[in-house]
């Protein structure tokens, strides 16, 4: 009778999103190789989402640190940083255009993706492996199972594998928690010719249109697309009360909760193209951190889950995976040198846009929205004049 030995990995990293990838590539820059397990079965196995607008301190200090900052300006989408901010009645509070100085630029984020991947030497993604789970085996070592009921081992594990992370029991009880927002997500397709009234109430950028307990946000997408989504204030199990297959019962629960709003936003829904997307928005807690464990840390949404109202969670993650790859890379040797000097940086960081996000989301819907955040974009231009 034989045994197979287990494959080893020096670095093994779950989750090949964006902050996967970010990390991945340092340490690559650095002249160190590390194995990236994904649960998809390729590439192109599913869509990457909207648009992301990248951060000058954050998601473009990380792509300078991967040597891929003039690849990314070349994805920048124009005009992606306009805004509109209008009230419920579709009365615009705020407009601002996009004038190519901005420090947030707006790009797609499977061509960011794509960018990070491509970067890469070929095999780097293991393709198709769910991590169903993790043990320590001392001295900072791990093993790791698939979902296939094979295993390996690794030195360093490294848990960027989002909201409902395998890898995070280790260190940490904490379990995401619903926030009490909930998102209808539509796509309203080839906008200019076919939704033309819906074109110009979203513009060329970002969309803003709120009022208590709900709203709509929005941005145009390089394609001509606009993409919406639709957010609610609702009980965790409201969702679960439509048949989002019957996309015309869908769209009339949803707009239901909209029943009172001018005309041109509800047809941000009633027209969309396609089948309506239910999504509910998780947070870990404000401040979530975790005691050293050898061997073995977390990045991006596995570590600080957040809602999306600090505009923070890829941003984030790209440094995470940057800031841990250089860790590395300045620490030769000495993983746990590196992961303490990593996290002390983490923690708090994460803190603050985890307090940001959750005051934000707040502030969006409240009783006299949009009014909390107008105030909030008048503080960022009073900060910067």
């Amino acid at each position: 009778m034989t045994t197979t030995t287990p494959a080893h990995h020096p670095i093994a990293v779950v989750g090949a999103g964006l902050g996967g990838l970010a990390l991945a590539r340092v340490l690559h820059v650095h002249g160190i190789e590390a194995a990236l397990f994904d649960l998809d079965a390729s590439p192109s196995a599913r869509a990457q989402g909207g648009m992301l607008d990248i951060h000058e301190e954050s998601g473009q200090a990380a792509l300078r640190a991967a040597g891929l900052h003039e690849d990314f300006r070349a994805l920048v989408h124009p005009g992606g940083e306009a805004m509109r901010i209008l009230d419920r009645h579709a009365v615009v509070r705020m407009a601002e255009e996009d004038d190519g100085d901005g420090g947030r630029p707006e790009v797609e984020r499977g061509r960011l993706r794509d960018l990070l991947l491509d970067s890469l030497p070929e095999g780097t993604v293991r393709w198709g492996t769910k991590v169903t789970g993790a043990r320590p085996l001392g001295e900072g070592r791990h093993e790791v199972t698939l979902a296939d009921g094979s295993t390996f081992t690794t030195d360093l594990l490294i848990g960027a594998d989002g909201a409902w992370s395998r890898i995070r029991p280790l260190l940490s009880d904490a379990t995401p928690a619903y926030s009490g927002l909930s998102f209808v997500e539509a796509d309203l397709l080839d906008a200019d010719t076919r939704h033309p009234g819906s074109a110009v109430v979203v513009g060329g950028g970002m969309f803003f249109a709120l009022g208590a307990g709900r709203g709509f946000l929005a941005h145009r997408e390089p394609d001509g697309s606009l993409h919406i989504y639709t957010a609610l204030k609702v009980a965790e199990e409201w969702l679960d009360t439509v048949d989002f297959t019957d996309t015309a019962a869908a769209k009339a629960a949803v707009l239901d909760h909209f029943a009172d709003w001018d005309e041109s936003l509800r047809a941000l829904v009633a027209d969309a193209d396609g089948a309506l997307i239910p999504r509910r928005i998780h947070t870990l807690p404000v401040g979530h951190r975790w005691d050293r464990v050898p061997g073995v840390t977390l990045l991006g949404d596995a570590a600080h889950l957040m809602s999306p109202f600090a505009g923070e969670g890829a941003n984030l993650a790209m440094l995470d995976g940057a800031e841990l790859g250089t860790a590395l890379a300045s620490h030769p040797g000495d993983t746990e040198a590196a992961l303490a000097a990593y996290e002390r940086a983490l923690f708090p960081r994460s803190e603050t846009s985890a307090a940001d996000s959750a005051e934000n989301l707040f502030l969006c819907f409240r009783d006299d929205a949009p009014q909390g955040l107008l105030d909030l974009f008048a503080g960022f231009r009073a900060l910067a004049d």
